[in-house]
């Protein structure tokens, strides 16, 4: 649904014909009653539903249902089909005409989208049923909304069941009184659960198709996995090696680790029900398959096995690391980094110290996402002055760092640079001499060995003493900086991970339950050792990222308790042309459930231009967040926006973040980690 529009209310007509006597204009039924056959001729599909796009003019009393194939926008239709304007004209006041359709309590036009569905409650005799939904960015409120599914109602034929599904949390909540015997509905919730397909990452992949019922069987035969296999199992876990594509049976989210790297690689993943069945029908398991992902809907066909199965280009491929310094530097507060400080400290910890910087001073960069032009509006200024609601006279830039130092911390905390972790490899000569043998292995490709040395090398940095005098610099910083946390959380800070074509999503250790000195070191060692894990280090090398060059930092924070937590990235994942929306995950307690796939978390969608929100799933929870948590993360995902637009380095700033957040108890947003989004 689109919500291109624009300009001043239009004026009734003064054809006295009712409209279902008059020409129809171009690619459109008007006045007709909807029966399925005419809706399977004018319907497109959009995530694996056909649908229809219907416009109600009030005035004239008559509806007109729009070919998708013709008209892409409500709006462009109304104003070239009804009104006779060019498009030129429309645009030069696009924001008003929006208004006008989307807003205004005495609006003409009612707008909104007819999808078709079935009801899998039914297992015997499944049934078809139409959803009614308006433009995410409509404000109808109760007596518009019931119009809106009345009129549809009485021109629908009486065997399709029509529902009623809130846009936004707006109309949500405006519907919480009315009963659904009254007005039937159905939530985007429901239907993200039931949907047929859902994409998460686009793209298409020749490859031997390999099924697995459960974790079991995958664990089993994971070792015999190869770069050219395609995995289908009800969702696919987060240990995966490179593949050519993924398949997962069950919903899951776009912001998992095993999602997030598989757009990173660039291979075709989806949603798709009853995969599994299908599959078995035909006999697929094990052969080889042509595997396709778009934006409506995911095909697998049988293809010929290549002839010559040679390595695919990534295995050559070379991921540019800036030049890591391993100079000697302390420990530091985060508060006293800047982003320049990547190639000694890592990126995670000099964007936390960056984050620091801005909330303390503002940046003139907050706004640059909105000033650039999004055609055909010059740009989103004054969608951002609504949103930040300044008093009159604040400059943007400054409305917008106000904005951030109301609603948003970082935990204070410290970082370890590169060369303590050199150091600490420097001090064991078993340790050298297992990277050296590490470093053999890798040269001659004998991946086998390369495991084996890796498990050995991870146990030896776990069980080799960190020198006394870098013990002695940890401790006194703490002291300083973090006296009286009762709990520590221990992060990665690697100058080999938050690269593009290399998101290392998961691949590193986090430990959240550290509350003494013994357990800080374990695990900060822990954090050394996943830079040499089996996994990190084929993945590393399939990308060609040399050993020699790769380091790992730490960040050490003060735990903050949590009622809630989770990931957001400052885009549509599932829909990258989407300008508009902010994705958002979480889970009531850890973070780390979002991320590594165990709990699958509620799901929501921050419409970050208009305002606004929409929950697309509960996840594992039995109920939707209460409406002032929701309006909380509808600031959360304006903030993560705004963050966007400092952290870029295009000016088109449209490079997005991937943020791990918190919600404090006082419903401060503290901001854990950031990161360039680069799937």
């Amino acid at each position: 649904m689109s919500t291109r529009t624009d300009t001043t209310g239009p004026a009734p007509s003064s054809d006295p014909r009712p409209a279902a006597g008059r020409k129809a204009p171009h690619g459109a039924v008007v006045g007709a009653r909807l029966t399925l056959p005419l809706f399977e001729q004018l319907s497109g599909v959009l995530g694996g539903h056909p649908y229809v796009k219907v416009v109600v003019d009030r005035h004239e009393g008559a509806w007109h249902i729009l070919d998708s194939a013709v008209h892409s926008f409500h709006v462009n239709y109304i104003a070239t089909e009804i009104h006779g304007l060019t498009l030129a004209e429309l645009d030069q006041d696009l924001d008003g005409f929006n208004h006008s359709v989307y807003q205004d309590p005495e609006r003409r036009f009612l707008l909104g989208v007819l999808s078709l569905h079935v009801d899998t409650g039914q297992q015997e005799h499944p049934q078809p049923f139409l959803v009614l939904e308006t433009t995410e960015a409509d404000t109808m409120g109760v007596d518009l909304l019931t119009e809106f599914y009345t009129f549809v109602r009485d021109r629908l034929d009486p065997a399709l069941t029509l529902r009623l599904k809130p846009a936004n949390h707006s109309q949500q909540n405006a519907l919480a009184e009315v009963p659904e015997s009254a007005l039937p509905r159905t939530r985007g919730e429901e239907l993200y659960a039931a949907a047929p397909f859902v994409p998460l990452s686009l793209g298409s992949a020749v490859g031997r198709l390999r099924v697995f019922a459960d974790p079991a069987a995958y664990r089993a035969a994971r070792s015999e996995l190869t770069w050219h296999d395609i995995v289908a199992m009800p969702v696919v876990p987060d240990d995966i090696p490179r593949l050519a594509g993924l398949i997962n049976a069950r919903p899951t989210t776009p912001l998992s680790h095993t999602n997030m790297l598989a757009a990173g690689w660039g291979i075709p993943n989806a949603i798709v029900r009853d995969v599994l069945t299908r599959i078995a029908d035909d006999g697929l398991d094990g052969a080889w398959i042509r595997y396709r992902v778009t934006a409506e809907g995911a095909t697998i066909e049988r293809a010929e096995q290549p002839a010559d199965l040679t390595e695919p280009t990534w295995h050559t491929q070379r991921i540019r690391l800036d030049a890591p310094q391993v100079d000697d530097v302390p420990i530091v507060p985060l508060s006293e980094l800047r982003a320049g400080d990547s190639r000694r400290y890592g990126t995670k910890a000099a964007n936390l110290g960056e984050l620091h910087h801005v909330l303390r001073h503002g940046s003139a960069r907050l706004t640059g996402y909105y000033a650039v032009p999004r055609p055909p509006r010059a740009d989103l200024m004054g969608h951002l002055a609504a949103r930040l609601d300044a008093p009159d006279g604040t400059s943007p830039a400054e409305a917008a760092a106000g904005f951030l130092a109301r609603h948003v911390s970082a935990p204070d905390g410290v970082a370890l640079p590169f060369a303590f972790q050199q150091r600490f490899l420097d001090s064991s000569r078993a340790v050298q001499q297992s990277i050296g043998k590490l470093k053999m292995a890798l040269e001659l490709g004998a991946m086998d060995a390369v495991d084996a040395v890796c498990v050995q090398l991870q146990h030896l940095v776990r069980a080799t003493p960190v020198p006394e005098d870098l013990v002695r610099a940890l401790d006194a910083q703490l002291v300083e900086h973090l006296a009286g946390a009762g709990r520590l959380a221990v992060r990665s800070s690697s100058n080999a991970e938050d690269l593009p074509g290399f998101s290392a999503a998961g691949i590193y250790e986090s430990h959240t339950k550290v509350t003494d000195l013994p357990g800080l070191l374990d695990a900060v060692r822990g954090v050394w050792a996943s830079l040499l894990s089996p996994r990190s280090v084929r993945l590393r090398h399939q990308a060609g990222i040399a050993l020699d060059d790769t380091f790992m930092g730490v960040i050490v924070q003060r735990y903050e308790p949590s009622p809630l937590g989770g990931v957001m990235v400052t885009c549509n994942p599932t829909n990258r042309a989407d300008f508009r929306n902010v994705y958002l995950n979480c889970v009531h307690g850890s973070t780390a459930a979002v991320v590594d796939g165990t709990t699958p978390p509620m799901q929501y969608l921050y419409n970050t231009v208009e305002g606004g929100g929409r929950t697309v799933s509960l996840g594992a929870a039995e109920t939707d967040l209460d409406p002032a948590t929701r309006e909380q993360l509808g600031r959360l995902a304006l903030a993560g926006r705004l963050l966007q637009s400092h952290f870029a380095t295009d000016y088109t700033f449209a490079a997005p973040l991937d943020i791990e957040w918190l919600l404090a108890p006082g419903g401060r947003l503290h901001l854990l980690q950031l990161r360039p989004y680069n799937a």
